[in-house]
């Protein structure tokens, strides 16, 4: 199902167009500019990021065209002079973009997106730019590091009541690409094919006479191929009628409740002494990469995620910026760039590269000028792919399971501490400028 895009033209913010409005009065709105998106660090405790939202953007960058009723909105409400409003009117992104995939791992420093166009129409997608990567990185992030630890046992995302709507799509997304194994958001599974999951909570216990005659509807709709729900009152009491009703070949039971590291091996000896031997053990709870690295030790089956990781796991933004970083003077581009404390920019267009050793084992990234047609050493990657030249999309989404694929083998060229330390002291890479 392709996803579909509404306007996105006021999905920004205000300042976007007044800078545009003093642009056009000056020199710089027609001349060919350059902005990056990147981190200048990434969270504490953290050796990387992972990239979302960058292969989707391009649809949402074509359809930021303004509505006769939208020019009328901003006529009415905003000082914006009538030149201004004309440009938007017929305003129509015709620049170039190259960036990560999703699923691509970054660094500080590593050039996310690279977008050359008019200064004009490249400063006004900023906010629409940022406010897309920023959350759905950061998800894929958090969930990178959940699945990293869970000792491959079975991930669900179950965020959706815990964010807005459509943000709880896009972390659905953002955290299949990231290797988790579904969700329980059924707009992600039509519009991206996440593949969804989803049994029974408590209501469905609660709304019968007993845990008895609800486990009892439920074994009548789905057979023993399902989840049973035995937290709602006593927990071993729940196991036993679950069994009762459904049978040693009951599929996994879900705890969502009390101590989650003393349930767990209480479930499992239960289990097993029932003779329910292959009858997995689901757990969920306001969980987090911390939580699972300590519980996916135990005999359980998998996790069920949703508060935490919808909130990137006390990081909701991948903090990247957009900036300024070459334009055009006489002729020529001229790199600019800032040097305020603590939020000094490097000028200059870049794209990366990243150098592998002979194990396959990422040892460094670097940037590039991605102009230079000078021919790289072999073995040498380039990361930046093209995704739209000339105001079209030149880059063809790949379904969302090559998208998850390609994260995971990706993540294989990290050491394996630097995938499964909760605690480094820093970000494995520093993105640097590229000396032969």
């Amino acid at each position: 199902m392709e996803h579909i895009i509404e306007s996105t033209a006021l999905n920004t913010d205000l300042y976007e167009f007044t800078m545009l409005d003093a642009a056009l009065l000056s020199s710089v709105a027609s001349q060919k500019s350059c902005f990056e998106v990147y981190a200048r660090t990434l969270p504490p405790q953290r050796s990387y990021g992972v990239v979302a939202g960058t292969t989707i953007l391009p649809k949402a960058i074509k359809s930021f065209r303004f509505s006769k009723e939208q020019i009328a909105y901003l006529r009415a409400t905003t000082s914006l002079r009538d030149e201004t409003l004309d440009f938007l009117s017929d305003f129509s992104f015709a620049g170039s973009i190259w960036g990560y995939l999703d699923g691509d791992l970054y660094f500080p420093n590593s050039p996310v997106l690279r977008v050359e166009g008019t200064f004009a129409e490249t400063l006004i997608l900023e906010t629409l730019i940022l406010s897309s990567l920023n959350f759905d990185t950061a998800i894929a992030s958090a969930a990178s590091r959940m699945v990293q630890v869970s000792q491959a046992k079975t991930l669900i995302e179950m965020g959706t009541r815990r964010t807005n709507d459509s943000a709880a799509i896009m972390a659905a997304r953002a955290s299949y690409i990231a290797g988790f194994n579904s969700t329980s958001n059924l707009r992600a599974g039509f519009e991206f094919a996440v593949p969804t999951s989803g049994t029974v909570g408590h209501a469905f216990i609660l709304a019968h006479r007993s845990e008895e005659e609800a486990f009892t509807a439920q074994y009548r709709t789905y057979g023993a191929n399902t989840t049973a729900l035995v937290d709602t009152f006593d927990i071993e009491t729940g196991i036993r009628t679950a069994i009762n009703v459904f049978g040693k070949k009951l599929k996994s039971i879900r705890i969502d409740s009390g101590d989650l590291k003393y349930e767990a091996p209480k479930a499992r000896e239960l289990l097993d002494e029932l003779g329910a031997t292959s009858t997995q053990i689901v757990l969920s709870g306001d969980l987090d990469e911390y939580s699972i690295s300590e519980l996916a030790k135990l005999n359980v089956g998998g996790f069920g995620v949703g508060t935490r990781l919808v909130g990137g796991s006390g990081y909701p933004s991948a903090n990247f910026v957009y900036k300024l970083v070459a334009i055009e003077d006489s002729s020529q581009l001229r790199s600019v760039a800032k040097t305020s404390p603590q939020k000094e920019s490097i000028g200059g267009p870049k794209d990366a590269i990243r150098l592998y050793t002979r194990e396959g084992i990422l040892s460094s990234e670097h940037t590039i000028d991605p102009h230079d047609t000078q021919k790289l050493q072999e073995g040498v990657v380039r990361v930046q792919k093209a995704l739209m030249r000339d105001g079209e999309i030149v880059f063809e989404v790949p379904h969302v399971k090559e998208l998850r694929r390609r994260h995971l083998k990706e993540i294989e060229t990290l050491p394996l501490s630097c995938r499964q330390e909760l605690q480094p002291q820093g970000p494995y890479l520093i993105v640097s400028p590229w000396t032969e």
